[in-house]
Protein backbone atom coordinates (compact mmCIF):
# COMPACT_ATOMS: atom_id res chain seq x y z
CA UNK A 1 0.00 0.00 0.00
CA UNK A 2 1.29 3.85 -0.73
CA UNK A 3 1.50 6.22 2.29
CA UNK A 4 -0.51 9.14 0.53
CA UNK A 5 -0.23 11.22 3.66
CA UNK A 6 3.15 12.87 2.33
CA UNK A 7 3.41 15.53 4.39
CA UNK A 8 5.22 18.64 2.65
CA UNK A 9 7.63 21.37 3.93
CA UNK A 10 5.97 24.97 4.02
CA UNK A 11 8.46 26.99 2.06
CA UNK A 12 10.92 28.65 3.90
CA UNK A 13 12.25 31.76 4.75
CA UNK A 14 15.60 31.18 2.60
CA UNK A 15 12.94 30.87 -0.28
CA UNK A 16 11.06 33.96 0.26
CA UNK A 17 13.91 35.92 0.81
CA UNK A 18 15.23 34.84 -2.25
CA UNK A 19 12.08 35.20 -4.38
CA UNK A 20 11.69 38.92 -3.13
CA UNK A 21 15.18 39.32 -3.89
CA UNK A 22 14.88 38.69 -7.63
CA UNK A 23 11.43 40.74 -7.23
CA UNK A 24 12.62 43.85 -6.18
CA UNK A 25 16.01 43.59 -8.32
CA UNK A 26 13.72 43.20 -11.50
CA UNK A 27 11.42 45.97 -10.68
CA UNK A 28 14.43 48.09 -9.43
CA UNK A 29 16.01 47.74 -12.94
CA UNK A 30 13.03 48.13 -15.12
CA UNK A 31 10.78 50.31 -13.08
CA UNK A 32 12.03 52.11 -10.01
CA UNK A 33 15.66 52.88 -11.39
CA UNK A 34 14.31 54.34 -14.89
CA UNK A 35 11.95 55.93 -13.34
CA UNK A 36 14.10 57.85 -10.42
CA UNK A 37 16.11 58.79 -13.52
CA UNK A 38 13.17 60.47 -14.99
CA UNK A 39 12.20 62.86 -11.86
CA UNK A 40 16.25 63.33 -11.64
CA UNK A 41 16.95 64.51 -15.08
CA UNK A 42 13.65 66.76 -15.07
CA UNK A 43 14.06 68.47 -11.61
CA UNK A 44 16.23 70.25 -13.17
CA UNK A 45 13.92 73.19 -14.78
CA UNK A 46 12.53 73.35 -11.42
CA UNK A 47 9.28 74.22 -10.46
CA UNK A 48 9.11 77.72 -12.89
CA UNK A 49 9.91 75.77 -15.57
CA UNK A 50 7.64 72.80 -15.14
CA UNK A 51 4.69 75.92 -14.98
CA UNK A 52 5.88 76.95 -18.41
CA UNK A 53 5.32 73.56 -19.67
CA UNK A 54 1.92 73.44 -18.43
CA UNK A 55 0.96 77.00 -19.60
CA UNK A 56 2.77 76.57 -22.90
CA UNK A 57 -0.05 76.18 -25.74
CA UNK A 58 1.17 73.78 -28.16
CA UNK A 59 2.25 70.94 -24.99
CA UNK A 60 -1.21 71.92 -23.83
CA UNK A 61 -2.84 71.42 -27.25
CA UNK A 62 -0.51 68.28 -27.63
CA UNK A 63 -1.80 66.89 -23.99
CA UNK A 64 -5.20 67.20 -24.63
CA UNK A 65 -5.09 65.37 -28.24
CA UNK A 66 -2.99 62.73 -26.68
CA UNK A 67 -5.48 62.30 -23.78
CA UNK A 68 -8.76 62.89 -25.35
CA UNK A 69 -7.95 60.60 -28.38
CA UNK A 70 -7.12 58.07 -25.75
CA UNK A 71 -10.25 58.14 -24.07
CA UNK A 72 -12.59 58.38 -26.89
CA UNK A 73 -10.95 55.34 -28.43
CA UNK A 74 -10.91 53.44 -25.63
CA UNK A 75 -14.21 53.96 -25.46
CA UNK A 76 -15.00 52.67 -28.58
CA UNK A 77 -12.79 49.67 -27.76
CA UNK A 78 -15.10 49.13 -24.79
CA UNK A 79 -17.87 48.59 -26.83
CA UNK A 80 -16.21 47.40 -30.22
CA UNK A 81 -13.84 44.67 -27.94
CA UNK A 82 -16.91 42.94 -26.12
CA UNK A 83 -18.71 42.49 -29.27
CA UNK A 84 -15.74 40.54 -30.91
CA UNK A 85 -15.02 38.68 -27.46
CA UNK A 86 -18.79 37.81 -27.49
CA UNK A 87 -18.78 36.48 -30.64
CA UNK A 88 -15.51 35.04 -30.70
CA UNK A 89 -17.41 32.98 -27.57
CA UNK A 90 -20.89 32.43 -27.42
CA UNK A 91 -21.18 31.51 -31.75
CA UNK A 92 -19.47 28.43 -34.31
CA UNK A 93 -18.91 30.42 -37.59
CA UNK A 94 -16.67 29.20 -40.83
CA UNK A 95 -13.65 31.32 -40.32
CA UNK A 96 -13.88 31.79 -36.39
CA UNK A 97 -10.30 30.44 -35.89
CA UNK A 98 -8.91 32.87 -38.49
CA UNK A 99 -10.77 36.04 -37.01
CA UNK A 100 -9.56 34.86 -33.57
CA UNK A 101 -6.17 34.53 -34.82
CA UNK A 102 -6.29 38.60 -36.45
CA UNK A 103 -7.54 39.58 -33.27
CA UNK A 104 -3.86 39.63 -32.17
CA UNK A 105 -2.60 41.25 -35.39
CA UNK A 106 -2.05 44.40 -33.86
CA UNK A 107 0.11 43.07 -31.03
CA UNK A 108 2.22 41.43 -33.78
CA UNK A 109 2.80 44.23 -36.35
CA UNK A 110 5.28 46.78 -36.37
CA UNK A 111 3.45 49.97 -35.28
CA UNK A 112 5.47 52.06 -38.20
CA UNK A 113 4.04 49.74 -40.53
CA UNK A 114 0.35 49.67 -39.07
CA UNK A 115 0.56 53.78 -39.40
CA UNK A 116 1.77 53.63 -42.94
CA UNK A 117 -0.61 51.07 -43.55
CA UNK A 118 -3.83 53.25 -42.36
CA UNK A 119 -2.54 56.60 -43.50
CA UNK A 120 -2.59 54.44 -47.22
CA UNK A 121 -5.92 53.49 -47.18
CA UNK A 122 -7.50 56.59 -45.08
CA UNK A 123 -5.68 59.45 -47.41
CA UNK A 124 -7.23 61.25 -50.05
CA UNK A 125 -6.02 59.14 -52.37
CA UNK A 126 -6.42 55.45 -50.67
CA UNK A 127 -9.00 52.80 -50.55
CA UNK A 128 -11.34 54.50 -48.10
CA UNK A 129 -10.27 57.92 -48.10
CA UNK A 130 -11.22 58.24 -51.69
CA UNK A 131 -15.28 57.40 -51.21
CA UNK A 132 -15.22 59.96 -48.14
CA UNK A 133 -13.13 63.08 -50.00
CA UNK A 134 -16.17 64.20 -52.27
CA UNK A 135 -18.25 64.65 -49.06
CA UNK A 136 -15.58 66.71 -47.18
CA UNK A 137 -14.54 64.46 -44.53
CA UNK A 138 -10.65 63.76 -43.77
CA UNK A 139 -9.42 61.20 -41.84
CA UNK A 140 -5.86 60.78 -42.54
CA UNK A 141 -3.80 63.81 -41.09
CA UNK A 142 -7.08 64.92 -38.45
CA UNK A 143 -7.77 63.99 -34.94
CA UNK A 144 -9.85 61.51 -36.43
CA UNK A 145 -7.32 59.48 -37.74
CA UNK A 146 -5.55 59.15 -34.60
CA UNK A 147 -8.43 58.15 -32.82
CA UNK A 148 -8.56 55.04 -35.54
CA UNK A 149 -5.07 54.13 -34.98
CA UNK A 150 -5.56 54.01 -31.40
CA UNK A 151 -8.52 52.02 -31.89
CA UNK A 152 -6.90 49.81 -34.20
CA UNK A 153 -3.97 49.08 -31.92
CA UNK A 154 -5.83 48.57 -28.33
CA UNK A 155 -8.70 46.99 -28.81
CA UNK A 156 -7.41 43.48 -28.70
CA UNK A 157 -6.96 44.46 -24.90
CA UNK A 158 -10.76 44.34 -24.36
CA UNK A 159 -10.97 41.63 -26.33
CA UNK A 160 -8.36 39.40 -24.58
CA UNK A 161 -9.71 40.57 -20.71
CA UNK A 162 -12.92 39.59 -21.54
CA UNK A 163 -13.24 36.75 -23.61
CA UNK A 164 -11.52 34.16 -21.03
CA UNK A 165 -14.63 35.24 -18.49
CA UNK A 166 -16.96 34.69 -21.04
CA UNK A 167 -15.59 31.74 -21.42
CA UNK A 168 -15.69 30.19 -18.06
CA UNK A 169 -19.10 31.69 -17.21
CA UNK A 170 -20.87 28.60 -15.78
CA UNK A 171 -23.82 27.95 -17.66
CA UNK A 172 -25.77 26.58 -14.68
CA UNK A 173 -26.18 30.38 -13.93
CA UNK A 174 -28.03 31.04 -16.90
CA UNK A 175 -30.13 27.90 -16.75
CA UNK A 176 -31.42 28.93 -13.40
CA UNK A 177 -32.48 32.42 -14.37
CA UNK A 178 -34.17 31.04 -17.52
CA UNK A 179 -35.87 28.19 -15.61
CA UNK A 180 -36.64 30.97 -13.26
CA UNK A 181 -38.62 32.99 -15.70
CA UNK A 182 -36.23 35.62 -17.13
CA UNK A 183 -35.91 36.17 -20.86
CA UNK A 184 -32.42 36.77 -22.46
CA UNK A 185 -32.05 40.31 -21.84
CA UNK A 186 -32.88 40.10 -18.26
CA UNK A 187 -30.45 36.97 -18.28
CA UNK A 188 -27.51 39.14 -19.45
CA UNK A 189 -27.74 42.20 -17.40
CA UNK A 190 -28.54 40.87 -14.89
CA UNK A 191 -26.15 37.84 -14.94
CA UNK A 192 -23.75 38.18 -17.41
CA UNK A 193 -22.62 41.87 -17.62
CA UNK A 194 -22.47 42.44 -14.13
CA UNK A 195 -19.18 39.71 -14.22
CA UNK A 196 -17.96 40.99 -17.70
CA UNK A 197 -17.73 44.65 -16.03
CA UNK A 198 -14.40 44.15 -14.15
CA UNK A 199 -12.66 42.39 -17.00
CA UNK A 200 -13.92 45.47 -19.20
CA UNK A 201 -13.16 47.92 -17.48
CA UNK A 202 -9.33 46.70 -17.42
CA UNK A 203 -9.13 46.10 -21.02
CA UNK A 204 -10.26 49.69 -21.57
CA UNK A 205 -7.47 51.21 -18.82
CA UNK A 206 -4.73 48.90 -20.86
CA UNK A 207 -6.24 50.18 -24.02
CA UNK A 208 -6.07 54.10 -22.89
CA UNK A 209 -2.75 53.11 -21.26
CA UNK A 210 -1.46 51.95 -24.54
CA UNK A 211 -3.15 54.97 -26.45
CA UNK A 212 -1.68 58.13 -24.82
CA UNK A 213 1.93 56.45 -25.23
CA UNK A 214 1.57 55.61 -28.96
CA UNK A 215 4.14 56.73 -31.25
CA UNK A 216 4.49 54.65 -34.15
CA UNK A 217 1.05 53.69 -35.17
CA UNK A 218 -0.01 57.57 -35.31
CA UNK A 219 2.93 59.67 -36.34
CA UNK A 220 2.49 59.03 -39.77
CA UNK A 221 -1.50 59.23 -40.33
CA UNK A 222 -1.40 62.69 -37.47
CA UNK A 223 0.22 64.91 -40.06
CA UNK A 224 2.18 66.33 -36.67
CA UNK A 225 0.47 70.09 -36.79
CA UNK A 226 1.76 72.03 -34.27
CA UNK A 227 -1.55 72.80 -32.01
CA UNK A 228 -3.60 70.66 -34.28
CA UNK A 229 -2.69 66.95 -34.47
CA UNK A 230 0.91 66.78 -32.59
CA UNK A 231 0.49 64.38 -30.17
CA UNK A 232 2.79 64.72 -26.74
CA UNK A 233 5.16 61.42 -28.17
CA UNK A 234 6.13 63.34 -30.74
CA UNK A 235 6.57 66.75 -28.96
CA UNK A 236 8.83 64.46 -26.81
CA UNK A 237 10.70 63.23 -29.46
CA UNK A 238 11.16 66.88 -31.00
CA UNK A 239 12.57 68.13 -27.91
CA UNK A 240 15.03 65.53 -27.82
CA UNK A 241 16.07 65.89 -31.31
CA UNK A 242 16.69 70.17 -30.10
CA UNK A 243 19.02 68.61 -27.59
CA UNK A 244 16.38 70.28 -25.10
CA UNK A 245 16.62 67.10 -22.33
CA UNK A 246 15.26 68.59 -19.63
CA UNK A 247 12.57 69.99 -21.18
CA UNK A 248 11.74 66.19 -22.59
CA UNK A 249 12.21 64.63 -19.36
CA UNK A 250 9.74 67.20 -18.32
CA UNK A 251 6.46 66.80 -20.53
CA UNK A 252 7.41 62.98 -19.85
CA UNK A 253 7.18 62.93 -16.20
CA UNK A 254 3.57 65.38 -16.71
CA UNK A 255 2.34 62.81 -19.01
CA UNK A 256 3.62 59.88 -16.40
CA UNK A 257 1.87 61.66 -13.23
CA UNK A 258 -1.61 61.99 -15.27
CA UNK A 259 -1.28 58.51 -16.32
CA UNK A 260 -1.09 57.18 -13.19
CA UNK A 261 -3.23 59.28 -11.37
CA UNK A 262 -5.74 57.99 -13.82
CA UNK A 263 -5.02 54.42 -14.01
CA UNK A 264 -5.01 54.61 -10.07
CA UNK A 265 -8.40 56.11 -10.06
CA UNK A 266 -9.24 53.14 -11.92
CA UNK A 267 -7.78 50.50 -9.96
CA UNK A 268 -9.67 52.18 -6.82
CA UNK A 269 -12.95 52.39 -8.65
CA UNK A 270 -12.46 48.54 -9.39
CA UNK A 271 -11.07 47.76 -5.74
CA UNK A 272 -14.56 49.35 -4.59
CA UNK A 273 -16.43 47.49 -7.03
CA UNK A 274 -14.87 44.31 -6.13
CA UNK A 275 -15.70 45.10 -2.47
CA UNK A 276 -19.39 45.61 -2.93
CA UNK A 277 -19.66 42.71 -4.73
CA UNK A 278 -18.41 40.46 -2.46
Amino acid sequence: MFNLNVKTKPYGKTAFGLSLGITVTYLSLIVIIPLGALFLKSSGIGWEGFWKLLTNERILGALYLSFGAGAIAAIINLFVGFLFAWVLVRYEFPGKALLDSLVDLPFTLPTAVAGIALTTIYSKNGMIGSLLEPYGIKIAYTPIGIVIALVFIGFPFVVRTVQPVLEEFPKELEESAYCLGANRWQIFRRVIFPELIPPMITGAAMAFARGIGEYGSVVFISGNLPGKTEILPLLIVTKLEQYQYEEATGIALIMLVISFTILLGINILQTASARRKG
